[in-house]
């Protein structure tokens, strides 16, 4: 399956492993998961990983505030309840060209969308969540959107944190230009859509986990209040019209955006291009 995959994951790695996307002191005492290559798929079923569950460390996603400051999100440990089934690699233009000639997607406004080979971007979470409702029907087996904490535990050691160091400041500007610096520094000039593996490959064997293209996620926006212990004090706003999409850093689009430059909904830079991975189960 794609024929340049494994000569570009090759060729990738290295440039992967030097883009500095590790997680210092967050992920530090999680091991490594065991991945295992899938060997049961149906005809249509792209190629998949298998991660044994294991405890790592999370922090949660949305936004936070403490005696009416916003504030970093909590870190909580977590153990995934079973094993994370999940592509090894961005769904490609050409993959979801068939679900658009099917009738059961609509049109990418991608520039690429002729080269198999490249993840398919300029797509929303509706576009996604509608292509992974036409693999289930297609292959009879359940494909989905991963869940936020799903995405960080797949890319590992390709994850960054998105504290900022001045969480408890109470001046919003001078959060603003913190996370708007710490997010140009990681930021990466090539805009690109690259082809399939141009990123590397991470600890688990998954391709392209942080490059230029963010991915949509299936979990909602959320605003709540800690209290003085760092918990959730009272009910969290959530709004489902709003989802996270996970890449370099976090951010939170409106769920009909294809273009991230035109819908994003949270402070900092924007994801260079918008498309997604699914997870099977």
């Amino acid at each position: 399956m794609l024929s340049a995959l494994k000569i570009a994951l090759v060729l990738g790695a290295a440039a992967g492993t030097a883009l500095g996307l590790t997680l210092p002191g967050l992920l530090a005492d999680r091991p490594d998961s065991a991945e295992t290559r899938l060997d049961d798929l149906r005809p249509g079923e792209p190629e998949l990983a298998m991660l044994r569950p294991i405890a790592f460390r999370y922090r949660v996603a949305g936004e936070f505030t403490r005696a009416g400051a916003a504030v970093n999100a909590p870190v909580v440990s977590v153990r995934m309840a079973r094993p994370l089934v999940i592509m090894r690699r961005q769904v490609t233009a050409a993959e979801y060209q068939d679900c658009v000639r099917e009738g059961a997607c609509q049109h990418s406004a991608q520039d690429h969308a002729h080269e198999h080979e490249r993840p398919v971007v300029k797509v929303s979470w509706r576009d996604a969540s509608a292509y992974a409702a036409w693999l289930s029907r297609k292959t009879g087996r359940t494909y989905r959107l991963p869940t936020d904490e799903e995405w960080v535990f797949a890319a590992g050691d390709r994850f960054t944190d998105d504290a900022v160091a001045d969480g408890d400041s109470r001046d919003p500007a001078k959060r603003w230009l913190a996370r708007y610096e710490m997010e140009s520094a990681r930021d990466n000039p090539d805009k690109d859509v690259r082809p399939v593996g141009w990123f590397g490959v991470n600890a688990h064997g998954l391709a392209d986990m942080g490059g230029n293209v963010w991915e949509w996620t299936e979990t909602c926006y959320r605003r709540a209040m800690l209290d003085g212990a760092g918990a959730e004090a009272g009910t969290a706003r959530v709004n489902c019209g709003v989802r996270v999409v996970a890449g370099r850093h976090r951010s939170y689009m409106t769920d009909f955006v294809r273009d991230a430059r035109s819908g994003g909904c949270a402070v900092g830079i924007p994801p260079t291009n918008l498309g997604f991975r699914l997870v099977r189960g």
